[in-house]
C-alpha cells in the first residue's frame, strides 16, 4: 500500500484529513472539494478513480512511467498535468515528477520518493494550511499553491548549481593543471536537463494563462501568471549558465594551451643552451681527441711537452672563444 493522504476542503476553508478515498469522495458530494495526495501509488489504486472522477487510463500509465516530459492534456472531466521537481544534492541534479489531475471539485497529486527516499511533496499540507485563504476557493487555487511551492524549490536547485559553477571556476583559476574538465561537462548536462524541463513547463503555463484549461477559472489566471514569470526567469538563468559553462571550457583550454606553450618555450631555451654548448665544444673535442693521442708531443718532440700542451690548451680556449663570438654574431644578424 502506498503512502497516500486524502483531504477535503469545506466552503468555509477548513482542511480536513480523511482515512480513505471513499470518505473523501463522500465529502465531495456534500459540497466540499477533495484533494487526493498519492505517493508512489499502485495502478490499482489509481484505477479506482477512473469511474468516479473520470481519470483516463493513459494518464494513469503516464503517472506510473518514469522520465515523462512535462505536458498538459485536457479530458472531458479533468485536465492532466505533468510537472518536474529539481533537487541538487552532493553535486548531482535529481529531476523528479509531480502528476496532477484537476477537475471541477477535486485535485489529485501523484508523486514518487526522491533520491533520499522522501516524499517530493513532504510537508505540503502545512503549506496549504498556511495559505488556506487562497486554497479554499477551489481546486485551481489549491493547485496554484502546490505548483508555487514546487517552482520555488526549483530556484534552490538552480542557485546550488550556480554556486557549484562559481566553485569550479575558482578551482580552475587556482590550479588549471589539476582541474577536472569532466565536472564542467556534468554541469552542462545538468543545465540541458533543466532547460528541457523548464521549456515544456513554460508551455504549460502559457496554455493555462491563455485560458485553455476549462477547470481553471479566469480569476485564478492571475496567480498562474506569477508562476509563468518565475519559470521564464529560471529558463533565462539556465541559458546564461550554459553560456558561462561554454566560456569556462574555452578559458580552461586557453589556460591549458598557455601552460603548454610556456613549457615548450622553456624546453626551447634549454635546447638552445645545450646546442650552443655542443657547437662550441665539437671542434674542441676533435682537437682534444687528436691531442689525446700524443700527436702534439710527437710533432714538437717529447722533450717540448712543457710548451706543447700549454700551447694546445691555449689554442683550444681561443678557438672556443672565437666559436662563441661567431655564434652570438650570427644570432644577432638573424634578429
Amino acid at each position: 500500500m502506498s503512502e497516500s493522504r486524502f483531504y477535503h476542503i469545506s466552503p468555509k476553508g477548513k482542511l480536513s484529513g480523511v482515512a480513505t478515498v471513499d470518505a473523501a469522495l463522500a465529502a465531495a458530494k456534500d459540497g466540499d472539494f477533495l484533494w487526493l495526495d498519492y505517493c508512489q501509488p499502485t495502478k490499482e489504486e489509481l484505477s479506482r478513480l477512473i469511474d468516479p472522477l473520470g481519470l483516463h487510463p493513459l494518464s494513469i500509465e503516464d503517472c506510473l512511467d518514469a522520465n515523462q516530459i512535462p505536458k498538459i492534456e485536457d479530458f472531458p472531466r479533468n485536465t492532466f498535468i505533468i510537472f518536474n521537481t529539481f533537487e541538487y544534492l552532493n553535486k548531482k541534479l535529481s529531476v523528479g515528477e509531480i502528476d496532477l489531475f484537476i477537475g471541477v471539485n477535486f485535485l489529485i497529486t501523484v508523486s514518487k520518493p526522491n533520491s533520499e527516499n522522501r516524499r517530493l511533496l513532504d510537508g505540503i499540507e502545512h503549506i496549504v494550511e498556511r495559505d488556506i485563504e487562497n486554497a479554499w476557493h477551489g481546486p485551481a487555487f489549491l493547485m496554484h499553491v502546490i505548483l508555487d511551492y514546487v517552482v520555488d524549490r526549483k530556484f534552490l536547485a538552480i542557485e546550488a548549481l550556480e554556486d557549484e559553477l562559481e566553485t569550479r571556476e575558482e578551482a580552475m583559476l587556482a590550479d588549471v593543471s589539476n582541474f577536472i574538465p569532466a565536472e564542467l561537462l556534468q554541469s552542462r548536462r545538468d543545465l540541458l536537463s533543466l532547460r528541457k524541463s523548464l521549456f515544456h513547463e513554460r508551455e504549460i503555463l502559457i496554455k493555462i494563462c491563455r485560458k485553455d484549461c476549462p477547470f481553471i477559472p479566469e480569476k485564478a489566471i492571475f496567480h498562474y501568471r506569477d508562476i509563468y514569470d518565475h519559470l521564464t526567469k529560471f529558463f533565462e538563468l539556465t541559458e546564461s549558465y550554459r553560456d558561462l559553462v561554454s566560456s569556462l571550457m574555452e578559458m580552461y583550454l586557453s589556460m591549458l594551451n598557455n601552460q603548454m606553450t610556456k613549457a615548450a618555450n622553456e624546453t626551447n631555451i634549454v635546447v638552445r643552451r645545450l646546442t650552443l654548448i655542443t657547437t662550441i665544444f665539437m671542434p674542441l673535442t676533435l682537437l682534444a681527441g687528436i691531442g689525446g693521442m700524443s700527436e702534439w708531443s710527437m710533432m714538437t718532440g717529447p722533450h717540448n711537452w712543457r710548451i706543447a700542451y700549454p700551447a694546445f690548451l691555449l689554442a683550444i680556449g681561443v678557438i672556443g672563444f672565437i666559436n662563441y663570438c661567431l655564434l652570438k654574431w650570427f644570432e644577432k644578424r638573424r634578429r
